[in-house]
């Protein structure tokens, strides 16, 4: 069976009509964690993103976006992936497109909240993906710096991640055995 590219450049909906989306509907977002491993497959370190927020704060952030219509699960994880840390990052799409974990990001914030996105109600696939290539901060990214186990673990880094990707992190952490 041959795979069709299928053209997604017309799958962007303007502000409008994405502000009336976003009012009414969920939106399906891939949340990315790029990682560098080493040569048994364990992770060494976790790529993470700094770039200003809506609100003027800069803060920690990982990959993330939207899934355009007609798009599959995989060709977003690739073009966000490239679009974050450029077209030399060479990642490792995994060969099953099953999530890590699903993050859900509600638009009121709450003690039982632990993702909060004001603009909006999204459901986010969330994967690990590993890198080999060159990264390099691209479009509204400031800088991207790799922070090894023993950093995160620590804790001080994670508290500059935006909403609730400090949570992500954790579980992909959790998920690697590396709690």
């Amino acid at each position: 069976m041959t795979r069709t590219a299928v053209g997604t450049e017309s799958a962007w909906f303007d502000r409008d009509e994405l502000e009336y989306l976003r009012s009414r509907l969920p939106i399906l977002y891939v949340d990315i964690i790029p990682v560098r491993q080493d040569a048994s497959g364990a992770i060494t370190e976790v790529g993470l993103l700094l770039r200003a927020d809506g609100g003027g704060h800069i803060v920690r952030s990982i990959v993330s976006g939207r899934v355009l219509v007609r798009e599959t699960l995989r060709d977003a994880i690739m073009r966000h992936v490239e679009k974050d840390l450029g077209s030399m990052s060479f990642p490792k799409i995994p060969t099953s497109i099953t999530p890590m974990t699903v993050a859900e990001y509600f638009p009121t914030d709450g003690p039982d909240v632990l993702f909060h996105d004001p603009r909006q109600h999204a459901v986010s696939m969330v994967y690990v993906v590993p890198v080999e290539g060159e990264c390099e901060p691209q479009e509204d990214a400031l800088e991207l710096s790799w922070f090894s186990v023993a950093e995160l673990r620590e804790g001080r880094v994670l508290e500059d991640l935006e909403k609730g990707h400090r949570i992500l992190v954790q579980r992909a952490l959790a998920n690697a055995g590396l709690a």
